[in-house]
């Protein structure tokens, strides 16, 4: 049975983030808003469910939904690094131009460079959110 028009997309954008069968993502900033289809997408690519913000476990990349007015971005992209194995994404997931809680693009970039991340591309996920992978600048 082929993918319905509705999961194609999402599943190609799961396969953007790159994650693969076996790896453990965590994903913080999880709320009613977040993407539901992606969030499958991207679980069916690892084959297991999603950790949550207490996993203690190295992780091998971090799905960090976020939206302007949820606090200090700094902070929560190096709290994103306390269990993430090294070399690995943070994938940082916002809402989209003109949609609630967009996050401008200089705001990330300058949050990433004062949390020692770099970001390395942009790209659209889903109807409502864009990703930027950030890559440790150790890395």
């Amino acid at each position: 049975m082929s993918p319905s028009s509705d999961e194609k997309p999402s599943r190609e954008a799961a396969e953007l983030l790159g994650f693969s069968t076996g790896q453990i993502v965590q994903e913080i900033g999880y709320d009613d808003d977040v993407d539901q289809d992606l969030r499958e997408a991207i679980e069916d690519s690892i084959d297991d469910d999603l950790e949550d913000e207490d996993c203690q476990e190295i992780v091998d990349g971090v799905i960090l939904w976020w939206r302007d007015g949820d606090g200090d971005l700094v902070d929560a992209l190096v709290d994103s690094l306390t269990t993430l194995a090294a070399g690995g994404p943070v994938w940082l997931l916002t809402p989209k131009p003109r949609r609630d809680g967009h996050v401008l693009p200089a705001t990330i970039q300058e949050s990433a460079d004062v949390a020692g991340l770099r970001a390395m591309s942009s790209v659209s996920l889903a109807e409502d959110w864009s990703g930027t992978r950030l890559a440790s600048r150790q890395g």
